[in-house]
């Protein structure tokens, strides 16, 4: 089959507004989505699926085409004929190839990872470059996941359990959820697998007083929130007012009781909760090297220096926020990233230089070789 050419020059647009503007990938899609309406449904998935793979093999594509990366629409096409025919009919690419450029990740973030992982690291780079499914969390403050299953198939979605989490679902397809009764009833929330895992090693329990010091959208809260049974005090801090806002309409959705919102301009004002925590997740903003899969145009635009400064605000956090927790009082600290200096060495350095007032419990990474989840790392801190 020979794609469309209007198709074509859809994705032909998203590669020039994402690497010639430095836009973000999925942001581009989205805009070009909105602006060609007449679009059909399998017109919308071909110019979505194309973009984004063209964009995750961008390095490869361009060393099988045999030039250098040009954002010009002419040689685009060409750089879209060579995908298409790599795609369709398959071509002779080297065995031996290094694993930057045979699971195309920029040269300098293969190293490093390499540096950092060792011999994890081949395994790890091919499992983020495989598409990313749709994974739901069944609410249990309102629902079981079986139900949710059930519901879902009479819907007419495609769905399956999952081994991920407990309460975890796949999706077959990329259905618009947001059009479903049973999504405007709060029977789920689109949460990727290994991310639900992160909230229960929080070990949320009625009476619990909680801060969330890096909530987004509060996708973690909401979970904890049902993992105590609607009876723990929960309280979801970041530093943009949009996403707190978000925070507040899906806990409204999901029927979860005792979740407030604070707006956060200094780290005074998660300090001056003091005594109040009993237990305090801190899901750092990170280099978002753990989901790659969702996020294709991080193997790009991550730059060394960004990920410095990621590395200086993951500890600026982990240090002034946890002034807030409570003697005796459990500290979670997890990110989205497979690299170690923004894991394991961050919770290295933030126990030797609290002098023994913190003892790791335990720590976990998640891996993204499993199908339904990203890659995650959590450590689990006792605060004396």
């Amino acid at each position: 089959m020979i794609p469309h050419p209007n198709l074509v020059a859809g994705v032909l647009e998203v590669l020039e507004r994402t690497f010639g503007q430095r836009l973000y990938a999925d942001r581009v899609v989205d805009q070009v989505l909105r602006a060609n309406k007449r679009w059909g449904a399998r017109d919308r998935a071909f110019v979505a699926e194309h973009s984004y793979e063209l964009v995750r093999w961008w390095g490869l594509l361009w060393h099988i085409h045999g030039a250098e990366p040009v954002v010009k629409r002419k040689q685009l096409k060409e750089l879209f004929d060579t995908y298409w025919t790599w795609r369709t009919e398959g071509m002779n690419v080297p065995a031996n190839l290094d694993v930057a450029l045979a699971q195309s990740y920029a040269p300098w973030f293969a190293e490093r990872a390499a540096a950092e992982l060792g011999s994890d690291w081949p395994a790890l780079a091919t499992a983020l470059n495989r598409p990313a499914h749709v994974v739901l969390r069944a609410n249990t403050l309102k629902t079981t996941r079986d139900a949710v299953l059930e519901r879902l198939t009479a819907e007419g979605v495609a769905a399956e359990l999952s081994d991920v989490a407990p309460d975890a679902l796949v999706l077959a397809k990329r259905p618009r959820l947001q059009h479903l009764e049973s999504f405007k009833d709060g029977w789920y929330e689109v949460h990727d697998g290994g991310s639900q895992r992160i909230a229960a090693y929080l070990d949320p329990q009625p009476g619990d007083r909680i801060i969330d010091g890096c909530s987004g959208a509060g996708g973690k809260a909401l979970h904890a929130a049902a993992l105590a049974g609607n009876r723990a005090e929960i309280r979801c801090m970041d530093i943009e007012a949009y996403k707190l806002g978000e925070a507040e309409k899906r806990a409204l959705r999901a029927g979860v009781k005792g979740l407030r919102t604070e707006l956060i301009r200094s780290p005074r004002d998660v300090q001056r909760h003091a005594g109040w925590a009993n237990k305090m997740l801190l899901d750092v903003p990170c280099s978002g090297t753990g989901v790659i899969r969702r996020d294709v145009d991080t193997k790009w635009k991550l730059q060394p220096e960004h990920l410095e400064r990621t590395r200086e605000t993951q500890y600026g956090i982990l240090r002034d926020y946890s002034e807030a927790l409570q003697s005796g009082g459990t500290l979670v600290y997890a990110t989205c990233s497979i690299l170690r200096s923004e894991n394991e060495d961050q919770v290295r350095r933030f126990i030797d230089e609290k002098n023994g007032a913190y003892t790791l419990r335990e720590e976990v990474r998640i891996s993204p070789e499993h199908p339904h989840s990203d890659g995650y790392y959590v450590a689990v801190l006792h605060k004396h």
